[in-house]
């Protein structure tokens, strides 16, 4: 933990805007250079113009990629395109409109010049292929729509983003980024500067572009997802803060749509971030489910002298809000894992029309309390590897109901039991929290307490650490014979784990269970970091003899 998490950022931490979208246009990637090279990772490809890993050339390079990869699936429907409010994110929209207008792609642009959340995009893509209407969803055939959102998601902002979400309307699979990484590689090689553009100003004039209303959209459906009467019978006071991201506007179209007693704590809009607190490693991160990233909301709503808190709900979103963070009054930033369990419980207990064998999601760095909450509503557990993509079958032909992240990301179906997004959607959960309180009349931490008293205690952490490219290959690569041990923190192992339970698909990592702790290490998919998940249902103390297991079996892999 940096001295300073938590701690308003100071104008030495903010990133010269000029300078980075300068190196943005100005700098030329080395395509031989795998650090320079098009990389997808668990949501697209991210990183700084500063480093020669998010420019121009890759941008280009990717967009006509993309374009080839549609046009052989035979995707030849509208693409409609967002962005957040990351510095790095309008140039890099700019380009690729250039691109996609030259390539006479049907392209949406949005009807406000503004920014668009992640779900949005997805709602969109699914509304044009048949979402929320008798015929359902359409994934093949003629005039499927798919779309790119321009978004690192919460990274730091210097950072970029690029994502593609296929006509399913979820982050594309494996087999998709790895044809577009390679190709668009193969065009930084063979000579971006070849790809086919039209100046933005005429890109956004001809025929094939027009404009998208993607706010009024999403926030006219979400009584298909939500009981928002009941949040405003309730008089729910809910305090929404954007961290500056893409929903800024969202927020405040959705308390005057539906009369909420909302209030946007925090309209600013600044690519420097120059408002947040530091997260825990010293950096300016949009993690909303971060406790030192989200200290201003948390002070708010502990008022300093011990007043009664502003609002009975508060929120938070990252800059593209497919996350969220819920905070009470009575319990402070939720843990993550902790809302998660809440809002299955609630969920599969108030959506009577919800289909009778609809799964429960997790990623099996979620808590183990999902298990039981599961088990307790006679419901199947789906448990797979991190990235959302998992989901998007099952939430899209409705044989998933619920599915979620541990790092704060979720969404579910309709009221009617259809799919709604199948990316993550940070605004309907934090959404949900109000309902809860409203319906219920207590808070998620209050019935996350109930949980814990029929389930159990966990103590559950995750630890970040500095990795190289190199050492997280290796962690990716580690295999159950591995693991020597025959225990964990006193108890017998009953699982070595490198493929997830739920779809057989490779974790990436190692998860190693017992009857009452695990714990999985994984590389991260967007940063130069690994990750030990761990988790016991004996205490803090327990939990500790299982993180410093888990770390040697990590440093033992690393060669540390």
């Amino acid at each position: 933990m940096h001295e300073r998490a938590g701690s308003p950022a100071q104008p030495e931490d903010l990133i010269d805007v000029d300078r980075l979208v300068s190196a943005y246009y100005d700098r030329v990637p080395d395509p031989e250079d795998p650090a320079q090279q098009v990389v997808f990772g668990t949501s697209g490809h991210r990183g700084s113009s500063l480093d020669g890993a998010f420019n121009e050339a890759h941008i280009v390079a990717t967009t006509a990629a993309i374009v080839e990869y549609r046009r052989e699936q035979g995707t030849d429907g509208p693409l409609y395109i967002g962005r957040d409010t990351h510095a790095l994110s309008e140039p890099a929209w700019r380009t690729a409109v250039e691109v996609l207008a030259a390539a006479e792609v049907e392209l949406r642009v949005d009807a406000r010049d503004s920014y668009t959340p992640t779900p949005a995009v997805s709602h969109a893509i699914l509304r044009a292929n048949g979402a929320g209407t008798s015929g359902g969803v359409r994934t093949s055939g003629p005039g499927r729509a798919d779309g790119i959102v321009v978004t690192p998601s919460h990274n730091p902002p210097r950072d970029g983003g690029f994502k593609y979400n296929p006509p399913h309307g979820g982050p594309a699979g494996s087999d998709a980024t790895r044809w577009i990484a390679d190709r668009a590689n193969q065009i930084l090689r063979d000579g971006w500067q070849r790809v086919p553009r039209l100046a933005v100003e005429k890109a956004l004039g001809v025929a094939t572009t027009r404009r998208n209303d993607y706010l009024a959209a999403y926030v006219e459906d979400l009584p298909d997802v939500l009981d928002l009467d009941a949040v405003r019978s309730a008089g729910v006071r809910i305090g929404a803060d954007p961290l500056g991201g893409a929903a800024v506007e969202y927020w405040a179209a959705i308390g005057e749509r539906y009369g909420l007693d909302l209030t946007v704590v925090n309209p600013e809009v600044d690519p420097r971030w120059s408002f947040m607190t530091l997260d825990w490693d010293g950096k300016i991160r949009m993690d909303c489910s971060s406790p030192s990233a989200m200290a201003s909301l948390r002070d708010i709503m502990a008022p300093a002298g011990g007043g009664p808190a502003p609002y009975d709900i508060a929120t938070g979103n990252d800059a593209d809000a497919d996350r969220h963070g819920i905070v009470t009054p009575d319990g402070g930033l939720m843990n993550p894992n902790h809302f998660l369990a809440v809002a299955i419980d609630y969920l599969f207990t108030h959506r009577p029309d919800w289909p009778g064998g609809a799964a429960i999601g997790k990623t099996l760095v979620s808590s183990a309390l999902i298990d039981r909450v599961a088990t307790s509503l006679s419901r199947r557990l789906l448990e797979v590897p991190v990235g959302f993509k998992h989901f998007v079958p099952g939430l899209l032909d409705g044989s998933v109901g619920f599915g979620g992240e541990e790092s704060a990301g979720a969404s579910y179906l309709r009221n009617d039991g259809t799919v709604w997004t199948t990316d993550k959607d940070g605004i309907i959960l934090a959404l949900l929290a109000s309902e809860i309180l409203a319906v219920t009349g207590s808070s998620p931490s209050e019935l996350h307490g109930r949980l814990v008293e029929r389930h159990g205690t966990s103590a559950y952490a995750r630890i970040d650490a500095p990795a190289t490219p190199h050492q997280k290959a290796k962690l990716g690569a580690l295999q159950p014979d591995d693991v020597a041990a025959t225990t964990l923190a006193g108890h017998e192992i009953t699982g070595r784990l490198v493929e997830a339970p739920g779809n057989g698909a490779p974790i990436g990592g190692l998860k190693v269970t017992t009857e009452q702790a695990w714990f999985a290490a994984r590389p991260s998919g967007t940063e130069d970091v690994y990750k030990i998940y761990a988790e016991s249902f004996q205490g803090e103390e327990h939990l500790a003899q299982v993180q410093a297991e888990a770390k040697q079996v990590v440093d033992d892999a690393l060669g540390a």
